[in-house]
Order: structure tokens, then sequence, then C-alpha cells
């Protein structure tokens, strides 16, 4: 970078983009459905999960945050759905309420699948490194108002609407401190994986699987080891 050009600066809005992207890149690939996020974000003053489902993760370590992600009941159950059955799975065995365990579990891998892809961006591409807890989806029949577990010096908080593909909305918030990242120099940012590759390659896989386990003897479909198996792939 030359002098006498400005410095490259990664900001608040930054960040936020970068995870509304996890959230469409993820929920589109899985879902086999068009996420799209609405080209206008709202400031506000507080965080909250809201009804009917809703999630958080907090992030710590180059910078300290909060996301919050507010689900309908039919924004939830339209993913959960379109998700199981791109996996390859029955309508008939599917849950009928989104009050669920199952759905509650399904909708809690795909938020971490959100997060695993946003936390990757910021290591390739700001070269730092955050953690965060195990995403848990929480049916809520009443707001509950969230906030950061860290030491903010001058807090932010934002809100982006979503719409699935059936056009059903769900929010995202997020809560940061006021940060900046200046690029001190150039680098290239490692390459991303292709989503849609590691979900082709899952189902081969799980076809494999299957094919193996239906030419082996009755017994073998007990074994821990296939059902671990099936287990990381999906099924």
């Amino acid at each position: 970078m030359s002098k006498s050009e400005p410095p490259v600066v990664y900001g608040t809005e930054d960040l936020l983009v970068s995870l509304c992207n996890s959230v469409t890149r993820v929920l589109t690939v899985a879902t086999t459905s068009q996420i799209h996020y609405s080209g206008m974000v709202q400031r506000i003053s507080k965080t909250c999960l809201k009804p009917d489902i809703g999630c958080f993760v907090l992030f710590d370590g180059g910078f300290s945050g909060l996301v919050i992600i507010n689900f309908s009941a039919a924004a939830a159950m339209e993913l959960y759905q379109s998700y199981m059955l791109n996996m390859g799975m029955a309508q008939s065995g599917l849950a009928n309420s989104f009050t669920s365990d199952e759905v509650g579990d399904v909708m809690g891998e795909l938020m971490n699948q959100v997060v695993g892809d946003f936390t990757g961006k910021v290591r390739r591409e700001l070269q730092t490194h955050i953690t965060q807890n195990q995403p848990k989806m929480l049916v809520l029949n009443k707001e509950v108002m969230l906030s950061v577990d860290a030491n903010l010096d001058q807090p932010e908080a934002r809100r982006v609407t979503f719409y699935t593909g059936a056009n059903h909305i769900f929010y995202l918030e997020l809560a940061v401190d006021h940060t900046e990242f200046i690029k001190l120099y150039e680098f290239d940012a490692q390459t991303v994986p292709d989503p849609d590759a590691l979900i082709a390659q899952a189902h081969s896989d799980a076809a494999v699987a299957a094919a193996a386990l239906t030419s082996a003897p009755a017994p073998s479909l007990q074994d821990s080891d296939t059902d671990d198996l099936l287990r990381s792939l999906g099924m």
C-alpha cells in the first residue's frame, strides 16, 4: 500500500455484512431455497430475544459481541422442513410444531454452521481470532432483553431483516464494541471452501454409507460406529 493511498478500514457495518452473508450462504445451501436480507439496517439501542423461537451467540477474542437471531414460527418451520427434506427425510417423518425439540436441535445446528462460516471469514479476512459459545435455540412466548457479557466501551447494535424463500421473516441483531480494522499491508485471504461442493460431498458420502449398510449383514446395522457416521453426515 503506497503512502498516498488511504488505509482500508473495516468497521461495524462491514462485520455486519460479513455476518449477513454467512447467514444467507449457509441457509441457502442447506435448504436449497433463496434466503436474502434487506438493504436497509436499523440502529437499535438494545438487543432482545423475541417470540417465537430464537438463539444467541457470544463472541470473544479479537473483538467481543453478541449475535441474536429471532425466527417467527413460520420461518423456523420452513427452514427446518426444507433442510430435512433436502437431507432425504420423508415429509411424514418431520415434526409438525416449532416447539418440537427436533426443530430446535436442527435450527441450532444450522446456526452453528452460520457461526462457523463467519468465524472462519474473520480469521481469513481480518487475520484475527474469535471464539463463541454453542448456539442454543429457545422457544419463547415473551421478549427477553440480552446484553453483551463483556466490558464494552462504545457498544453499537444493529438489526437486519431477512426473508426466506416463501417470504417468511426473521431478524438478526448484532451488538459489538465500536471497532475498526485497518489494513497495514496487502495480503491474500485464504481460499473459501465452496459450500455447494461440501454439501454435495456430504450427500455422496451418505449415499456410499447407505449402500454399504444395505449390502452388509443385518447385525452390523446396529454398530455404534455406523450410527456415529450417519449422525456426522446429518442423517
